[in-house]
């Protein structure tokens, strides 16, 4: 299925609002969430002057789920019967009362084995040109069962995007399925991811038991709602390709 995109780039919010906000508050307006576009390929995707937030980790890793949880709507982003088959990037505006302030961007599950060796690839390289070159983006989510720890793929995915956290991306890891872990595992999990997560935030999460869906909402609020005296990221290093 095909979807229609907006005509030309999409209209910069003329007044950000940079005043803080509760975790209930930042909960809210991740509900805000609406579909913009879907698009196979990297010049499919429309250019805007908001910040983007990226969605990426393993096909099995739950991450659809996590985003209709933060989003607090089922259907949001599409869950698969069979992991890996999404193969597009999918869009979210953000804002309240109308104003976009924010656009969230679901890649693609990647390592699920049985999609053909040629569409794994083909999606790493489109993933890795996303990452390097996506202009607007603020901020990289990466989905993670604690249960099997990062795997050789998230860890290629961290080098691709290490430039960047250095130089301001903002990057959380996000330990999904964290109700299947007791309490003294929970803690190993998050000991080991800190130690891998090369900069970037760790937390625990729980779609089942809304285990830091507030707190992860906070953060991203954060990410592109920073106060004035913070730094952001301006586009990707200069030696990026």
């Amino acid at each position: 299925m095909t979807h229609s995109q907006p005509p030309g780039p999409i209209a910069p919010n003329p007044d950000p609002s940079t005043t803080g906000a509760t975790p209930a508050q930042a909960l809210g307006w991740m509900h805000t969430a609406r579909f913009l576009t879907t698009a196979p390929t990297l010049e499919f995707l429309p250019p805007h002057a908001y910040p983007e937030i990226a969605f990426v980790g393993r096909s099995n890793a739950g991450k659809s789920t996590c985003i209709n949880t933060l989003t607090q709507q089922k259907r949001l982003a599409y869950a698969s019967k069979t992991p890996g088959r999404t193969q597009s990037i999918n869009l979210f505006t953000m804002g309240k009362q109308g104003i976009t302030d924010a656009v969230l961007a679901d890649l693609p599950g990647y390592g699920y084995a049985a999609v053909p060796k040629q569409d794994k690839l083909r999606w790493q390289r489109v993933m890795a040109n996303y990452l390097v070159s996506r202009e607007n983006l603020r901020g990289v989510v990466l989905m993670c069962d604690p249960r099997h720890g990062l795997t050789e793929l998230d860890e290629i995915l961290l080098e691709v995007i290490r430039p960047r956290v250095e130089q301001g991306l903002k990057f959380l890891v996000l330990l999904t399925k964290a109700d299947k872990l007791n309490r003294a595992e929970a803690n190993k999990a998050l000991d080991i991811a800190r130690l891998n997560a090369g900069g970037g935030e760790v937390k625990l999460f729980s779609a089942l038991k809304k285990q830091g869906v507030e707190e992860v909402a906070h953060l991203l609020w954060q990410w592109v709602h920073p106060s004035p005296a913070v730094s952001t990221p301006k586009g990707p290093p200069a030696d990026a390709s």
